[in-house]
């Protein structure tokens, strides 16, 4: 039992990034293309989970390699204001969407318990607040993620037993082919499943963990099998709503509508299980998420990294209270919150992602941890993905 629970913990910068890129968004992404398209697309996690992979590795190396953060790095190299921008940037993308997780832990717990929202919201935002005052952040982090993604792969495995899919239909699915009218659903699953601000955040967490425990250098599958789990949370989704969803003509616009659609099949067992499983993506992603914001704002604006910093702290406080604020007052996200945040993304990805690239393959700041040649390719195919993702979103947004 204790090597165990060691190699759970041993897990945890990757398991943190799993939980933070898994959040409402991408369960609803995921359950729309597996009830409008069936098993057909699974394929495309496997493509996302890999580049996945390639970054964040390159981020854990990147953390390893050098004494001071990524920002401090990309700073020396390009000048304090190439990182004022890529923290604040960071910084307004997760507060956006942090709105979008807080919805997310309402509705779930307003499904459960036949409730209105608004109080569930204050409630977990609360409490995600309050963790930022336990001794040892970072561990306290670590063992909540571990218990959520276990939540969350409980009520999902449980689910998709309950439903029974065709191993011919699903394994038939990781052959690639593109639906006619998929499109726009698997570029978004592309660009939310492939996260260059989650795998940039990876050098964080492991010079925290390197911090507090002074332990040697993670091992490489630490950090791939949190990505892997994502990967595997994203094809159990995607193969329940292709199971029970595709066959019956069942259009999902929320996650909430797949729970609900569930019911008359398997009972309100079945149901609450799926509401459980989205109560712990979107907790997670609150906590996670904030994370991220809070922390590379404050190293942009010269105050550190340190999750025991107060300084910290109070920024990714900052980050829960203004998510939300946001969502309590709107209900959902805001479009034109939406449209803010795509723009800064369209700008402020790009540029991390090619600063991580370019730092990984400097053999004056990695040593023999830079980039190898063969993630040198992977990595640059992985930027022209980002690029052309970004150029669909400018054209959506300022062309269209």
């Amino acid at each position: 039992m204790a090597k165990i629970t060691s190699w759970l913990r041993s897990l945890g910068p990757g398991l943190i990034i799993a939980a933070l890129v898994f959040g409402p968004s991408k369960m609803t992404i995921t359950s729309k293309l597996g009830a409008n398209y069936g098993s057909d697309l699974l394929w495309i996690i496997v493509v996302a989970i890999f580049f996945m992979v390639i970054f964040t590795t390159m981020s854990a190396r990147i953390g390893y390699a050098t004494q001071q953060s990524l920002l401090k790095t990309i700073t020396a190299r390009w000048g304090r204001p190439a990182g004022i921008i890529a923290g604040i940037g960071i910084f307004l993308v997760c507060t956006s969407f942090q709105a979008g997780n807080s919805v997310g832990v309402g509705v779930a717990l307003a499904e459960l318990t036949h409730t209105t929202v608004t109080p569930w919201i204050i409630l977990f935002n609360i409490i995600g607040i309050s963790l930022l005052f336990f001794r040892g952040f970072y561990r306290t982090l670590e063992i909540l993620m571990i218990a959520l993604i276990g939540i969350m792969l409980l009520a999902f495995v449980v689910t998709v037993f309950l439903a029974r899919p065709d191993p011919v239909d699903t394994a038939a699915g990781f052959i690639p082919v593109i639906p006619e009218g998929s499109q726009g659903l698997v570029i978004a699953f592309m660009a939310s499943c492939f996260s260059i601000v989650g795998a940039f955040y990876q050098s964080y967490l492991v010079q925290e963990r390197r911090r507090i425990q002074q332990s040697g250098p993670q091992r490489k599958s630490d950090s791939v099998t949190g990505i892997i789990i994502l990967g595997l949370m994203s094809a159990i989704v995607m193969i329940c709503a292709a199971t029970v969803l595709h066959p019956n003509g069942i259009k999902v616009n929320t996650a909430t509508d797949m729970s609900l659609a569930l019911a008359p099949l398997f009972g309100e067992y079945a149901s609450g299980l799926f509401l459980v499983g989205l109560f712990a993506a979107s907790f997670s992603s609150i906590v996670g998420n904030a994370g991220v914001g809070g922390t590379l704002l404050g190293d942009a604006l010269g105050y550190g990294s340190d999750f025991s910093a107060r300084s910290t702290r109070f920024f990714i406080a900052l980050v829960m209270a203004s998510g939300a604020v946001i969502a309590i007052a709107f209900g959902k996200l805001p479009l034109e919150l939406i449209v803010f945040a795509q723009s800064v993304t369209i700008f402020i990805v790009p540029f991390i992602g090619i600063a991580m690239y370019l730092i990984a393959n400097d053999e004056k700041i990695m040593g023999p941890a830079k980039n190898s040649a063969f993630v040198k390719i992977a990595g640059a195919v992985g930027l022209l993905i980002v690029l052309f993702l970004a150029g669909l979103n400018f054209r959506d947004l300022f062309l269209s």
